[in-house]
């Protein structure tokens, strides 16, 4: 269902709460009750004439289309041509690794090489991507779940492989609030999902808690990146050693 089409739904609504009939609403825009029913069914047609119609039943076509937008359901995932667009520019994939963080348009500029019409070219380059909806003030609704992740062998993780790993990896994670763990075992099939479920209640528990806690200070924030990962896995080199 495109936009347009979530805005007819919506105006469906409208007309049954205004208890109008698609004749009289025919007979508020000076149009046959024919074409009215053509348009509504086709589920498409101009914004000029939404807004026409809101207009009839004296309703904000701003308020209209904020209340749709929020409540369509959130992205959990990109698909393969929204993350392509997304790494296919460096700064581009900056600008949207700082919305993910909720990062205002102030808090881009004032922390990157970027001035503020390039920052809000590429925030609209993300609203046009469907990462975001862009608001009045540059100001922005992200579109993606809490549960969001990249894909697992997309563009993005992809890219983290080939630029980012050995540089996340480098660090020495001897801070008191970093960590490295790394443990290797055998136990048994059945049991590992419900350790990669333990893994999962992590990460979600780390994104609840970037939620809460956007209400702090930015001074009273860090940035950290958590990388949980669990495999059937054994290191090449000793796979080489290997009868």
């Amino acid at each position: 269902m495109t936009t347009s089409a979530h805005l007819i739904a919506a105006l469906k609504e409208e007309l049954k709460d205004a208890r109008l009939t698609y004749a009289g609403l025919a007979r508020k825009l000076g149009m046959a009750e024919s074409s009215i029913k053509r348009m509504f069914a086709r589920g498409d047609m101009p914004l000029s004439r939404v807004d026409e119609i809101c207009v009839a039943l004296k309703i904000d076509f701003a308020d209209l289309a904020r209340r749709v937008a929020d409540a369509q359901p959130l992205l959990a995932e990109l698909t393969l041509a929204q993350e392509k667009a997304v790494v296919a520019d460096k700064k581009l994939l900056l600008v949207a690794i700082c919305v993910l963080s909720q990062w205002t348009l102030e808090q881009i500029v004032a922390s990157y090489r970027l001035d503020e019409a390039e920052a809000i070219k590429y925030l609209a380059q993300l609203d046009r991507i469907g990462i975001i909806e862009l608001r009045p003030l540059n100001r922005y609704r992200l579109k993606l779940a809490k549960t969001f992740s990249w894909r697992p062998h997309g563009p993005v993780m992809n890219f983290f492989r080939e630029h980012a790993l050995h540089d996340y990896f480098s660090g020495g994670f001897d801070r008191e609030d970093e960590a490295l763990v790394l443990v290797h075992g055998s136990i048994g099939k059945s049991q590992a999902p419900a350790f990669v479920e333990r893994l999962q209640r992590v990460a979600q528990d780390f994104a609840q808690q970037h939620q809460t806690d956007q209400k702090l200070a930015m001074q009273h924030r860090e940035g950290y990146t958590l990388l949980l990962a669990m495999r059937s896995w054994e290191f090449e080199a000793f796979t080489r050693l290997r009868r």
